[in-house]
């Protein structure tokens, strides 16, 4: 029978159904058995409907008998097993554990590796990267309290205390294991946590095997979005999901979380559920079977039937339950040995998905009188009923004080008792009491009742030893420190206490969420009468209390109080005397008396002091020795003191004169971090150091001589008090101490602010400590303020901090770092021995012979044989510089930097270096350079033009200390540096100031280096795979699966978890070009393989078998089929050393096949890998001959794609194979192939590169087939270009850019034929051609690349110019002309050319725009017949009325010396000249004569009227000096331009002239030059007419001698010439000049000569000159002058001692200190802005206080803080609140500055004033202006309204 039932369990198959009424009654008599019996229920058959008389039969009926009360009985924790599936509901969150609350009032726990196998794969990656991951997610994000979970209990264990603790598990793969995926249906609600996050969703975790589920975004965020604004879910995240669709019999699902969709589910009979897989939370439709006083027996899903219990009744329904009553019911859990149902008809459970409101019971702890029974369950509890009418459950072990004394008559129902809320159970929905008399009268009932400072009973548990545990209450223990246990600390406290000793203890912490309890008994803390601090805020200034002492510090001492309050004792408050060493005065544990100094509850800071002086005499001593103390030394002195002694924290020294004793730490000896340390080192005791300023007299005195902030003392620039202190002041000071929320500043007055870490820097700020150290100097801006808290909040941001110029910055920082270094040298000096001597003499630059001591692993060199025996020189392996070195080779070095903390010398071998160039370096050149070493606050560079070493700073700011990686540089960095110094002085090093960022270029890697490609990317799955050792051996096959598929190979899984690699080259055995291997093999595929190689982990070679770390290797397969089929396989070549011998298997025209892996953008190379181990690049240019192709290489080429290649050779580290897919690349006659662009070089063609390094040149012939004026215009640098090689015969290749060369298909039209040679030319043949030169015979024109030819000037154009100046700019270099060829020579290669339109058929080559003569046809015949034969005398008439004939006469050639001669001597003459015809009415005519046989030929001419020159050669206005007025007009000669040519020939020609000249001609030459005559006057009186000499100016100051204008023009004219000094001499004049009276005019010119030697003299001249203007002039308007002038060149120093002179000077004057004012806020400095103006206010009279108040506030607008502007003005409206000027300023800084609320509110203040009408007028007129202009009409309305408001007010007070 047993058997029988096994086999039919309930929730079988549906064949029994036909009496339903028979078989609910046997499913409930089943189901009706106690929780605890572990026999299984069963479903009766047909057969067994009537009675069977057996034995067994009559002992079911005996067990029916039992109370019914008993099938009812509560869940315990007994009753719990491993596997039993409950509903639970989060009660607490932790990091770590979830509290989960479960039916009838249970408790379980939920680690946090319990929660999913993602999340918990999650925690272990963070773990094993020791670092938080930013995509995890804490579980208090995850869950919040109320959430109703399913669970599985793991286990039930039992705690030390001997209590049972239930562990749960949340993992779906526990909850929904009893699933499998063919049970799945749609409709099923079902839990599960984010697996994952994909494209277009969530991997769901639903825990059932062979099933994935996924949660489309769509259907996901519509849930999320309502709660969380479209918050993504995170991984681990429990959802609520209801199964939507199911795929491929399960194995896909698909989600939704939807709400409505959730809440709505219901479990039906379609689903299947059977009772072993029926899940917690499933609501279902029941049917009421039985109802009892004890619960209810329902039915559902047809076959099931299970019971509610009277905590799960619906409250409101609770006696109203009938049979046959339809119900809705959740499942709570399903016992899986009894297979006992529970279920709950509480509304909550009822809407899946929906969390618990109710958590906790308001009266958690209170005691209640006269509580009423309701119920009572015997081995259960009973129920009370609370005043609310809610009902509340006391467990039976909670009625009585044992179990033993109960009696069930006492909670009849109706009996009151008293009793005490305990707890409340959120899954009951009921509040927990207890009966007991212990609970009711215990003080606390839990750890929330126990407050810090309170005094508390206890009883001793036991004695640990870090501690005793004491028993407070029931469920209350705490621990009593051993530090606790008594006033002092007790070796054997057992002696002391005894377990069940009853204590009194005083609670110092106690945390109830962690239920944590921390108490004391020291003896004086528990019995204290003072007052307890428990927070902050109860520590008021003057309170005293007791303490106890947790850390002895250098600085002081820490006091804690209660509730982890604590303080600082400073060390001079630790007591009256001094105290150097407070540990050995004060221990932790030591219970002290204190007083509350100074208490910042926001900051959780309290300054206590151990100085409680009551006594009056004793007061008054301490005080005069503090002031005695005081009067030795204060605090912003400047005093000497003397090294004492070294300590860990600096130097201990004496302050001189009186050997008080005082600190010096090492962060304080400089303002540079790095020089610190190192003048640490090298001071010595007895050193004496001087200008120490003191930071602190009190207690120990503390010293710091860092030069800022010794500076900012002197300068009076640190403020005393905060309230000195104002928003945007610049404060220089130092970091005093780092905290992770920021770093607080101290300054030099002791005062000290906090600069939160959001406003550190501008960079982003991980960790403070990476950004600043202690000790730094700093300068800081004031952002606020507090002045009743006495804090202030800083920025430390350089964009806050700014001090000016980032160059000037940086280049002061350098010199002072320097100035430092060589203090240390001075320092280093002095010892005694030799070695430190000579490095201190040693500077960088300095080349020494040196000899190889020995060559280092790393590549570096160490050198002996320098100055001195034991030095140490080192040379790194990049300034090796290539060289192979060899121990005992003898080396020139160059010193780089000396390292006087190693005492090591850095040198370098590089050539460029040591052999540095001798050339004359200019202040404020740009030059690039090389890092060559780097320190941490510079670097020193090599110059790459001439090799000399300089130094520039790595910080342009005192803040400026934290640098990213990308900004850092690195040695070998190429830099752009802008020289300040040019001579190397003491240092040896030139000072320079780096240029931007942008300039920088990286480091040029080695070719040695080049043998590892850089950009090699391994596949992390490789690395991570190959840890596992293997026991595979070449040839194996092995079978594995498919895990990533990359570009050029495959990794594979294999079975043993190995992981493998199929090269692309081990998959097919014949492989089309174009296609990707890889993309044939699919992820998650399994293949068999063979092993045909093993490959290192770090150094990626293919190992042999024999190799010992071959079982660490990653297996090389392949499943080529060829492979796979034969026995026999190839191995890799695992034996070859280098990948050079690999490549040279390979050779030149080898066709191989190679695989794409990328495009390198930067190399322009395509990488590719023809096997595993052999890769190959092929150079972009090599790739196609098609220019889209080599645009966008990419479109074409695909990654992994198979390409067909030939080899080319090896790349120059010989571990690369050179292809090509376009053939050879032999570059031989004839090939067409592309190159680079590399130089363009104007005239002549361009240079083109191949790769390989093949060079070659295109001329500019051979650039097109068709002839431009700019051929070269359209080709740049890199440009790709098509060549055709002409000839090899060269290094240099002749190249050809012709299309009908490079592409000879196109067969394109070829306007301009190659000319190689003169024989590829005929007569009469008409060409295009490039003037080349100008030449004495004519214009020779370049026909081809070796072809020239030469047209004589007479065929040149059919004009006659006089000027051959005219022939060099009509006919420049690289001109395009059409030539007719008229002569060859072939044996001489003479080409004559004509230019002539008759011979061209084009226009002239002369433009018909310049008037010149034309020659007669007759002579151009007669030279063109005769040639070089004598000509005889002619004589040639031109006729004035013949206007186009009418021109200057030519000179004839009459033989190549003569012409020559003569040609040589006109052109010398005319070289400048620009000659025209004469005018119209000149009617005379002109002869000119030849000669036969003359060597010099005379010139008969006329001086033609000039023709206007261009604007842009205008000739300068020439006047003869010492005019004299009674010369003849005939004497008179005109100003020409100047003549260049011997002086001899002109005084020759001058008689011929004289005794030729007719009466005619003299009349005609008279007229001219009166012409001209009027004509130089004319232009001289006009006004607009600009001085072009120093004649025009001399003029000019002699008609206008008091305009200084003219003569700042003067000086400005010779300052142009770079003439300083005859600017100089124009100053000195116009002073003298100018009339005494013109002061304004006098004063115009000293300013000009003041600028003059700021710019151009030096400060000894400039300050000369300034001190005569100050005598001559009124001196305050000098200084102001100067002091604009220093500012305006931003030599800023030199303008603030000035106005600091001017200050002292003219302190009555306003208009100094406002000016002051204006300079300091541009200067950003505010601060000291803001006490200029209080120290203008103590100086002037109080008449002019408001003006300066007024424009200090005006200046705030304009340059400074608009915030402290409004402050000023409202100050002083508030004082002067009648004065309207004030107003009226106001409204205008507002309006400009502010925005429109601020200036209606200012209006309306203004218009409600009690003022003139007059005024109240303007002032409405000025409101209603503004409104129409910013305004709407309803606001000028309004405005009207108030005024006409105003109006009536007056009136009617007018009246009254």
């Amino acid at each position: 029978m047993a058997t029988l039932e096994e086999s039919f369990p309930r929730g079988g198959t549906k064949k029994a159904h036909k009496s339903e009424k028979t078989f609910q009654q046997s499913v409930e008599q089943d189901n009706l058995f106690d929780m605890n019996t572990e026999e299984e229920s069963t479903k009766r058959k047909k057969s067994q409907k009537g009675p069977i008389k057996t034995k067994k039969l009559k002992i079911e009926k005996k067990e029916s008998i039992k109370p019914v009360k008993e099938k009812f009985e509560i869940l315990r924790v007994e009753a719990l097993c491993e596997g039993m599936r409950i509903l639970g509901c989060v009660k607490e969150v932790h990091d770590l554990e979830l509290v989960i609350s479960l039916p009838n009032g249970l408790q379980g726990f939920v680690q946090v590796t319990e929660i999913c196998d993602a999340y918990t794969k999650k925690l272990n990656e963070q773990v094993a990267q020791e670092e938080p991951l930013t995509d995890l997610v804490h579980l208090p994000e995850l869950f919040s309290p109320g959430m109703l979970v399913r669970c599985v209990v793991s286990c039930v264990g039992i705690t030390k205390k001997g209590k049972k603790s239930v562990k749960l598990s949340l993992n779906p793969r526990n909850v929904n294991g009893v699933l499998s995926a063919e049970a799945l249906k749609p409709g099923m609600l079902l839990t599960g946590t984010v697996s994952s996050q994909e494209d277009h969703g969530y991997l769901v975790d639903i825990g059932i095997s062979g099933s994935r589920a996924f949660l489309p975004l769509q259907k996901a965020h519509e849930d999320t979005r309502q709660k969380s604004k479209g918050a993504k879910l995170k991984v681990g995240q429990y959802l609520n999901c209801v199964i939507e669709d199911v795929k491929s019999n399960g194995g896909v699902v698909r989600l939704s979380i939807c709400h409505s969709e959730v809440s709505a589910a219901i479990a039906t009979e379609e689903q299947n559920w059977t009772l072993h897989n029926l899940l917690p939370g499933l609501v279902v439709k029941a049917q009421v079977q039985k109802v009892t006083p004890f619960g209810l027996t329902v039915n559902f899903l047809s076959f099931f039937s299970g019971l509610v219990d009277f905590m799960h009744l619906e409250p409101k329904k609770t006696g109203s339950y009938f049979s046959n009553q339809a119900v809705k019911a959740c499942i709570l859990f399903v016992h899986p040995q009894s297979r006992v149902v529970r279920l709950s008809l509480h509304p909550v459970f009822l809407q899946p998905g929906r969390p618990l409101t109710r958590l906790s019971c308001q009266h958690h702890g209170a005691v209640l009188d006269d509580v009423p029974v309701h119920g009572f369950f015997s081995k259960s509890g009973a129920t009370f009923k609370l005043k609310d009418g809610a009902l509340a459950y006391a467990r039976f072990s909670h009625l009585s004080d044992s179990k033993n004394v109960l009696k069930p008559e006492i909670f009849k129902p109706g009996s009151t008792h008293k009793c005490r809320v305990i707890d409340y159970s959120p899954m009951d929905e009921l509040t927990f009491l207890s009966l007991r008399t212990s609970i009711i009268q215990a003080p606390y009932l839990s750890y929330y009742d126990i407050k810090p400072g309170s005094v508390i009973k206890g009883k001793v548990l036991t004695l640990k030893p870090y501690g005793m545990l004491v028993k407070v209450g029931e469920q209350i223990r705490g621990l009593v420190p051993s530090m606790h246990l008594a006033d002092v600390l007790i070796k054997n406290p057992e002696k002391k206490y005894h377990i069940g000793d009853e204590v009194k203890c005083r609670v110092l912490v106690c945390d109830p969420q962690a239920k944590k309890l921390m108490m004391t008994l020291k003896k004086t803390l528990v019995e204290s009468r003072q007052p307890a601090i428990t927070s902050y805020t109860d520590a008021k200034p003057g309170l005293q209390t007791h303490g106890f002492i947790l850390r002895v510090k250098d600085c002081g001492c820490i006091v804690k109080f209660y509730n982890d309050v604590q303080g600082l004792v400073p060390k001079h408050e630790l007591s009256a005397e001094y105290i150097s060493a407070p540990e050995t005065v004060f221990y932790p544990g030591q219970v002290v008396k204190v007083t509350v100094l100074n208490c910042e509850p926001v900051n959780e800071r309290m300054l206590l002091s151990f100085k409680l002086v009551s006594d009056p005499e004793a007061k008054k001593e301490h005080e005069e020795g503090s002031q005695k103390k005081r009067r030795a030394v204060h605090v912003g002195q400047l005093v000497d003191v003397k090294v004492v002694e070294k300590t860990k924290d600096g130097l201990e020294v004496t302050v001189l004169p009186h050997n008080i004793p005082a600190l010096l730490p090492t962060p304080h000896l400089s303002d540079h971090v790095a020089n610190g340390p190192l003048l640490y080192h090298w001071l010595q005791t007895g050193d004496t150091l001087h200008r120490v300023l003191c930071l602190r007299s009190e207690g120990r005195v503390l010293l710091c001589r860092k030069p800022a902030l010794v500076s900012t003392v002197e300068g009076g620039q640190d403020p005393k008090t905060f309230s000195e202190i104002h928003p945007g002041m610049l404060l220089m000071g130092f970091v005093k101490s780092i905290k992770d929320y920021g770093v607080f500043v101290q300054f030099p007055s002791g005062l000290s602010g906090l600069a939160p870490k959001a406003v550190m820097s501008d960079k982003f700020v991980t960790s403070t400590s990476d950004h600043f150290v202690e000790g730094q100097t700093v300068v800081a801006k004031v952002t606020n303020v507090d002045e009743e808290k006495q804090r202030m909040l800083l920025s430390l941001r350089l964009s806050d901090c700014s001090l000016g110029d980032v160059t000037t910055t940086s280049l002061v920082l350098l010199s002072q770092c320097l100035e430092e270094l060589q203090g240390v040298r001075s320092l280093m000096s002095s010892r005694d021995s030799v070695l430190i001597q000579t490095l201190a003499e040693m500077t960088p630059g300095m080349v020494l012979d040196l000899e190889v001591q020995e060559v280092l692993g790393d590549g570096s060199v160490v050198f002996i044989g320098g100055p001195v025996p034991d030095l140490v020189l080192r040379a790194s392996k990049y300034h090796r510089a290539g060289q192979e070195v060899e121990s005992g080779q003898k080396k020139k070095a160059v010193v780089l930097h000396v390292d006087m903390l190693k005492l090591e010398v850095h040198v370098s071998l590089c050539q460029d270096l040591v052999n540095r160039k001798l050339t004359k370096l200019k202040k404020g050149s740009e030059h690039l350079a090389t890092v060559q070493h780097l320190e941490e606050s510079f670097a020193i560079a090599s110059l790459v033009e001439t090799g000399h070493l300089a130094v520039f700073s790595l910080t342009s700011h005192l803040n400026d200390t934290f640098h990213f990686d990308s900004e850092k540089l690195q040695v070998g960095q190429g830099v752009s540096l802008t020289l300040k110094t040019t001579q190397p002085g003491v240092t040896g090093l030139l000072l320079a100031v780096e240029g931007p960022a942008a300039k920088r270029t990286m480091r040029q890697t080695r070719k040695e280096s080049e043998t590892v490609d850089e950009d090699e990317e391994t596949d992390p799955a490789l690395v991570v795979g190959a840890i596992k050792k293997h026991t595979l051996s070449i040839g194996d096959l092995v079978t594995g699966t498919i895990k990533s598929i990359k570009a050029t190979h495959v990794v594979v899984t294999l079975e043993d978890g190995v992981i493998g690699c199929i090269h692309a080259s081990h998959i097919l055995d014949d492989v089309p070009e174009g296609i990707s291997p890889t993309s044939k093999l699919k992820v998650g595929k399994t293949i068999t393989a063979r092993v045909i190689g093993g490959r290192d982990v770090k150094t990626f070679k293919f190992l042999p078998i024999s190799h010992p770390r071959f079982i660490r290797t990653i297996p090389e397969l392949s499943v080529r089929p060829s492979e796979l089929e034969k026995a026999a396989h190839t191995a890799l070549n695992a034996h070859s050393v280098s990948p050079s011998e690999k490549v040279r298997q390979f050779k030149a025209g080898q066709t191989v096949t190679c695989y794409l892996k990328r495009y390198n953008i930067i190399k322009k190379w395509l990488e590719v890998e023809i096997t595993p181990d052999v890769r190959g690049r092929i150079p972009l240019l090599l790739t196609s001959l098609s220019f889209k192709v080599l645009k966008h290489p990419d479109k074409k080429f695909q990654i992994g794609q198979a390409l067909k290649a030939t080899v080319v050779g090896q790349d120059s580290s010989k571990s690369f194979l050179c292809l090509s897919l376009i053939g050879p690349h032999k570059l031989e006659k004839g090939d067409v192939a592309m190159g680079r662009v590399a130089k363009v070089t104007p005239n002549e063609g361009l240079t083109v590169s191949f790769p390989f390094g093949k060079l070659g040149r295109a001329s500019v012939f051979h650039v097109s087939d068709t002839y431009s004026e700019t051929p070269l215009e359209d080709f740049a640098p890199q440009k790709i270009v098509r060549c055709c090689v002409l000839s090899t015969a060269d290094p240099v290749l002749t190249l050809s850019l012709r299309l009908s060369r490079t592409n000879p298909e196109t067969k394109s039209k070829i306007e301009d034929p190659e000319i190689n040679s003169i024989e590829d030319i005929k007569e009469g043949q008409l060409l295009r051609g490039y003037v080349k030169a100008l030449e004495p015979r004519g214009v020779l024109i370049s026909l081809g690349p070796s072809v020239v030819g030469l047209a004589r000037y007479s065929r040149v154009s059919q004009y006659s110019p006089s000027a051959k100046v005219l022939y060099s700019r009509h006919f420049p270099e690289g001109r395009l002309l059409t030539a007719r060829i008229l002569s060859l020579n072939r044996k001489k290669n003479l080409v004559a050319l004509s230019l002539l339109p008759r011979d061209t058929g084009k226009p002239d080559v002369l433009p018909a725009s310049i008037e010149l003569p034309l020659l007669e046809q007759e002579e151009r015949k007669t030279e063109a017949a005769k040639g070089g034969q004598k000509e005889k005398e002619e004589k040639v008439k031109w006729a004035s009325k013949q206007k186009r004939e009418a021109r200057q006469p030519q000179v004839k050639k009459q033989g190549k010396r003569g012409r020559q001669e003569c040609g040589s001597k006109q052109e010398s003459v005319n070289k400048k000249q620009k000659k025209a015809g004469p005018s119209e009415e000149d009617d005379s005519g002109v002869e000119v004569y030849y000669r036969e046989g003359e060597e010099e030929i005379e010139e008969k001419t006329l001086l033609p009227q000039e023709k206007p020159p261009k604007p842009a050669e205008a000739p300068r206005l020439q006047l003869s000096s010492g005019f004299m007025w009674d010369v003849g007009l005939d004497s008179l000669t005109p100003a020409l331009p100047p003549r260049e040519g011997s002086s001899d020939s002109e005084e020759d020609q001058k008689p011929h002239e004289a005794m030729k000249k007719s009466k005619k001609e003299k009349v005609l030459e008279k007229r001219k030059a009166e012409k001209e005559l009027s004509r130089i006057e004319e232009a001289l009186m006009d006004p607009g007419r600009q001085p072009e000499s120093a004649d025009d100016f001399d003029r000019l100051v002699l008609s206008s001698p008091n305009s200084s204008i003219l003569w700042l023009q003067y000086m400005a004219f010779h300052l142009q010439a770079t003439e300083i000094e005859k600017a100089r001499a124009v100053a000195e004049r116009a002073l003298k000049t100018i009339s005494f009276r013109e002061e304004q005019e006098k004063l115009n010119v000293w300013v000009a000569l003041l600028n003059l030697e700021n710019m151009f003299g030096s400060q000894e001249s400039l300050t000369k000159v300034f001190e005569r203007a100050v005598q001559y002039n009124e001196p305050l308007k000098v200084f102001l002058h100067l002091a604009d002038i220093y500012t305006k060149s931003e030599k800023f120093q030199e303008a603030g001692e000035l106005y600091n002179q001017m200050l002292k000077r003219f302190r009555l004057e306003k208009a100094v200190w406002i000016k002051y004012g204006s300079f300091l806020l541009r200067r950003g400095q505010a601060g000291t802005s803001h006490r200029v103006l209080q120290r203008a206010l103590e100086c002037l009279p109080k008449k002019e206080h408001m003006d300066v108040i007024t424009k200090f506030a005006q200046l705030e607008f304009q340059l400074g803080d608009a915030e402290r502007a409004k402050a000023i003005f409202e100050n002083t409206l508030s004082t002067y609140p009648k004065r309207t000027d004030v107003w009226s300023v106001y409204i205008d800084m507002t309006i400009k500055y502010g925005n429109q609320k601020e200036v209606r509110d200012i209006f309306e203040r203004v218009i409600h004033l009690s003022l003139a009408p007059k005024r109240m007028k303007f002032f409405f007129k000025r409101y209603l202006d503004y409104e129409k202009q910013h305004g709407t009409e309803r606001d000028v309305q309004a405005v009207k309204a108030k005024a006409l408001e105003y109006v009536e007010a007056k009136s009617s007070v007018l009246e009254d």
